[in-house]
């Protein structure tokens, strides 16, 4: 889907400056004691919420069904109190109540392919360069940029973020970076290597579908200078012309129990399992990838969207990836940079969802560069929500902008090591089955992205209105619009107030909203009347939000009573197994905010077959937005999403101009 990201109500960063030259031992241990634990929501409270959630969303008659249930869970002694009180007893127990379950349930035991199901991708502003020698030299400036970034986590130097004058959970900075997702045949692990004995000082970079370790520390434990990692890459680069017959990182884009088997058969051969371990451990991943086809420009940004989902396919990049680490960039030699992102925003739902759950986030981070100026980075979800990377994108990019002052030494290093793998026929199977299955995935993604040029966020500001709510908003006008109806909405929201805090939902179809669009094409309704509708309906969503992130949302907390359910033993009940449940899972709108510096727009696959995965960043004066859907989906249509959110946007604003509120 994502995750991120504001999703990500911790304000965007700007290039992040170290607090000390010096380590900070404890520091961050010290910060993450005095943070709060994450509460148990009161089960009547979440029970009247979620009733009032289904009301836009269900019929009456339904509704009434449900009210029957939900009196049942929730009545004095009832197993609604019961499982409540188990909760409150794993509260008491634990840092966080939630984050063992979610990490398993939501992550690790999700089985359906990383790419497309959970993995955004970000595309970057363009960057042009004259030659190989400028993409390549961009690319060791990202690097070093990244290194820079994590040599703040290691002295536990990075500034604390704080939101609403409240200090956020770190805990997910010290997990993005030498960090792994590990397949297994019904459960995935995540490793960090970081915190080892011996911590890593290489990443992976791989080309031609070649991968190779290149240290990026001297001997003295300094990081290597761009103009060292640069002659590096071209090392790199001269000794990997050619394509490599079998690309053995296609295999990461499979069924997650394909791969696990897969990868239990790669790593009988000792040099295979001597490489796989190389990548799993290294600090990150560099792609260096080879140019996609030429398309005119109004498509090329969605193009590029497309390609860092998925990598164009088994003909194209696809390969040039290990979609398990937790950390890649790519790039490309005409200079867009893409940032990709495992899970963030993805809330996988019914026939494709975890039962369990109802979200899926897995973080892995590559870095991807092409020949064709596509640049960007993909992370596997599961360590990190978005927030984090968003840290990290902004400071490496503003440090890619910094001018090299001093020119580097040039000290001989040794040749980049090259990692080999022994392709038996069974190997070779696995491949030709894991590039079937990614050319299905890649033929059925319908992705747009849009610039919407005509205001950002500094209109609904002027208003006094909440840019993301007035988003939202637009979001469930175009889509009544187009359907005549309502439908569940997912929006993610921060808990990192809280100790080890992940996400909650924001709930985004509200009573208000749907008194909003449907009264907007009302000929008998008073444009005055609409314009309060308007306000009303925004000013819900704000509600709701500062509700979530203060730990009070219903999602996580009916997970909870559902999982606690199962750890007792004792049957699901009744409410879990309701239509009016499924239906409230069943996200046909799954959106993120991306709250970024950079000009920027977040991509992910919808998370229902019959859905829509929408993604933007609200910038000061244009809002960007990537839409996507299935193909194989008659009903949906990624274009035309795009063009009904920017009528309504339109529409909107125009309401609000032509009925200003009374300055009395």
């Amino acid at each position: 889907m994502l995750a991120f990201v504001a999703r990500n109500m911790a304000k965007p960063s700007h290039l992040l400056k170290p607090l000390a030259l010096r380590k900070l031992p404890g520091r961050y241990l010290a910060h993450q004691e005095g943070l709060p634990t994450l509460p148990v929501p009161p089960l009547q409270q979440t029970m009247d919420r979620y009733l009032s959630a289904l009301e836009p969303i269900i019929s009456e008659e339904e509704l009434n069904h449900t009210r029957e249930l939900v009196e049942d869970f929730r009545k004095s002694g009832g197993v609604g109190e019961r499982l409540q009180k188990g909760l409150e007893r794993r509260a008491k127990k634990r840092e966080n109540w939630l984050s063992d379950w979610w990490l398993k349930t939501a992550y690790l035991e999700y089985r359906l392919p990383v790419v497309v199901h959970s993995s955004p991708g970000v595309v970057l502003p363009k960057q042009d360069f004259l030659d190989r020698q400028g993409q390549l030299r961009f690319a060791a400036k990202l690097i070093e940029g990244a290194l820079d970034f994590k040599t703040m986590i290691d002295n536990e130097t990075l500034p604390v973020e704080y939101l609403g004058g409240k200090p956020l959970c770190m805990n997910q900075y010290y997990q993005i970076l030498s960090s792994c997702r590990i397949p297994g045949p019904k459960r995935d692990s995540v490793v960090n290597y970081a915190t080892g004995k011996k911590p890593s000082t290489h990443i992976t970079v791989v080309h031609n579908f070649q991968f190779f370790e290149l240290d990026v520390y001297s001997s003295d434990g300094s990081p290597l200078t761009t103009d060292q990692i640069f002659l590096q890459l071209e090392k790199i680069w001269n000794t990997s012309l050619q394509t490599n017959k079998e690309p053995i990182g296609i295999l990461t884009t499979n069924h997650r129990n394909s791969w696990a088997k897969a990868y239990n058969n790669l790593i009988k051969d000792k040099t295979n399992k001597e490489s796989v371990r190389s990548i799993e451990k290294s600090i990150f991943t560099v792609c260096l990838d080879a140019p996609m086809p030429r398309v005119s420009d109004d498509i090329y940004r969605s193009r590029v969207a497309a390609q860092m989902l998925h990598g164009g396919g088994s003909r194209w990049n696809s390969g040039n990836r290990w979609f398990d680490k937790t950390l890649q960039v790519g790039r490309s030699g005409e200079g867009r940079m893409e940032i990709k992102a495992i899970g963030v925003g993805k809330k996988p739902r019914l026939c494709w969802q975890n039962p369990k759950v109802g979200l899926q986030e897995d973080l892995a981070l590559q870095f991807i560069v092409a020949e064709d100026g596509s640049c960007g980075l993909v992370y596997e979800h599961a360590p990190s929500e978005g927030p984090p990377i968003v840290a990290l994108l902004d400071h490496v990019i503003e440090y890619t902008k910094k001018p090299e002052l001093v020119r580097s030494p040039m000290i001989p290093l040794p040749m980049p090591k090259k990692l080999r793998f022994n392709i038996t026929p069974e190997i070779k199977n696995d491949i030709e089955k894991a590039k079937q299955n990614l050319n299905i995935m890649v033929q059925d993604l319908d992705i747009k992205v849009m610039v919407f040029h005509q205001f950002g966020k500094n209109f609904p500001k002027s208003e006094k209105v909440s840019p993301d709510a007035f988003i939202q908003v637009a979001l469930q006008l175009a889509y009544y619009r187009m359907y005549g109806h309502a439908c569940a909405t997912y929006e993610s929201a921060s808990l990192r107030m809280f100790r080890l805090g992940r996400t909650d939902t924001i709930r985004s179809a509200s009573v208000d909203s749907l008194k909003f669009v449907e009264a907007m094409d009302n000929p008998g309704q008073q444009e005055h009347e609409k314009a309060e509708l308007l306000r009303r309906a925004a000013q819900a969503h704000r509600s709701y939000t500062d509700m979530a992130i203060k730990g009070n949302a219903i999602d996580r907390h009916l997970l909870g009573l559902k999982l606690q359910a199962i750890e007792d033993l004792v049957s699901i009940p009744e409410l879990f197994m309701d239509t009016a449940y499924a239906v409230a899972m069943h996200f046909n709108l799954s959106t993120s905010q991306v709250a970024a510096k950079t000009d920027c727009v977040m991509c992910f696959g919808p998370v229902v077959p019959d859905g829509y995965g929408i993604c933007y960043n609200p910038m000061a004066e244009h809002i960007n937005f990537a839409v996507s859907a299935f193909n194989s989906c008659s009903d949906t249509n990624a274009a035309r999403m795009a063009h009904y959110l920017e009528k309504a946007l339109l529409d909107m604003r125009h309401l609000l101009q032509a009925n200003p509120r009374s300055k009395l």
